[in-house]
């Protein structure tokens, strides 16, 4: 895969460039003489690509030994590292004796809870296969961000929601959303890892250079973590002694809420447009929050019982990460956009 060549570029006919491609490249590209190749050129490099050849991909396999003495957890750990790796089928097994019964559970809720695209291939005593069957093309870097992203604005609308109103069962549900955002950042891992060395997978992801990969891995652990703050919201919201809060408190941290995804939403909104612009004007707001904690603070304390303040500060916190979040995103925008912005020189 990662094979070097040195070959002489030569001057051909005035105005062309050539340059030889070795023999075993070819013959395993399965290209032909007279056969049709794209040349495009990408950052510092030209990318030679046969047309109407598709190569037949045996699909990467990882075989993961278990044991008695393996804890479910650190087993869980192998199955995820190897899903980001970029394996297509992860087989868990035992040679010498039935798989641990919670060790396989914890695989299998794992698998479920977590993992885009995989299911259970085979079940047996000694062994546990996996089946990645999502394809790259299938769902992008940014169509999977669009999913997420919808999903924990939700979670955050529904957190708040269901603190003004008191609906713990609201609340519960929010908590539960957390793992769909947890199973397309993994995804999303996943598929950096893989267009990091990859350029072909890189195109089919929708990413332009590897230069981008880094800034996108970075916008999708902000948005986990902001789903996170939404759990978090809803966690503290079930520790309240009273079943609604005060008009007052309640109104206070609707509008925090309301700034705080406002942002989220704009910073969000600058990476689907590729807009320096949009992303610079997203941390002007972002220093906004932090004048409101004050404020809030001192009607928690006024309209508050004593008992609710640690809970309710900790409510003002996740609202206030969620607009540094936001801000964390805009930043990832400049950097990846400003290209577009300067001229070199």
């Amino acid at each position: 895969m990662f094979e070097e060549e040195v070959r002489r570029v030569q001057l051909t006919g005035g105005s062309t460039y050539i340059v030889s491609i070795p023999k075993r490249w070819v013959d395993r590209l399965g290209i032909k003489r007279g056969g049709l190749v794209s040349v495009k050129e990408m950052d510092d490099s030209i990318i030679i690509k046969p047309r109407d050849v598709k190569l037949e991909e045996r699909p990467k396999k990882a075989v993961i030994t278990t044991s008695d003495d393996v804890t479910p957890e650190s087993l869980v750990r192998r199955v995820v590292s190897s899903y980001l790796t970029g394996y297509n089928i992860i087989q868990v097994k035992n040679p010498e004796k039935r798989i641990d019964l919670k060790q396989r559970y914890a695989v299998k809720e794992f698998v479920r809870r977590k993992l885009v695209g995989t299911e259970i291939l085979s079940d047996t005593p000694n062994e546990l296969t996996l089946q990645v069957l999502l394809s790259y093309p299938e769902l992008s870097v940014n169509d999977a961000l669009r999913r997420m992203s919808m999903i924990t604005i939700s979670m955050h609308r529904d957190a708040i929601e269901a603190l003004s109103s008191g609906n713990p069962q609201l609340a519960r549900e929010v908590v539960a959303m957390d793992d769909e955002v947890d199973r397309f950042n993994l995804y999303i891992v996943r598929l950096l890892k893989e267009a990091a060395s990859d350029r072909r997978i890189l195109q089919e992801i929708g990413l332009k250079s590897p230069k981008e990969c880094l800034g996108y891995r970075l916008i999708a652990k902000s948005v986990e973590r902001v789903a996170d703050h939404a759990a978090d919201i809803a966690e503290n919201s079930l520790t309240l002694t009273l079943s609604a809060l005060s008009e007052e408190v309640a109104n206070e941290l609707r509008s925090m809420s309301s700034l705080a995804l406002k942002l989220f939403e704009r910073a969000m909104a600058s990476l689907y447009e590729w807009s320096y612009t949009s992303a610079d004007s997203v941390l002007e707001g972002v220093v906004e929050t932090r004048g409101l904690e004050a404020k809030a603070v001192q009607k928690i304390i006024k309209n508050a019982p004593p008992e609710d303040v640690p809970s309710l500060r900790l409510i003002i916190e996740s609202i206030l990460r969620t607009a540094e979040y936001g801000g964390d995103i805009a930043e990832a925008v400049l950097n990846m956009t400003i290209i577009d912005e300067i001229k070199e020189e």
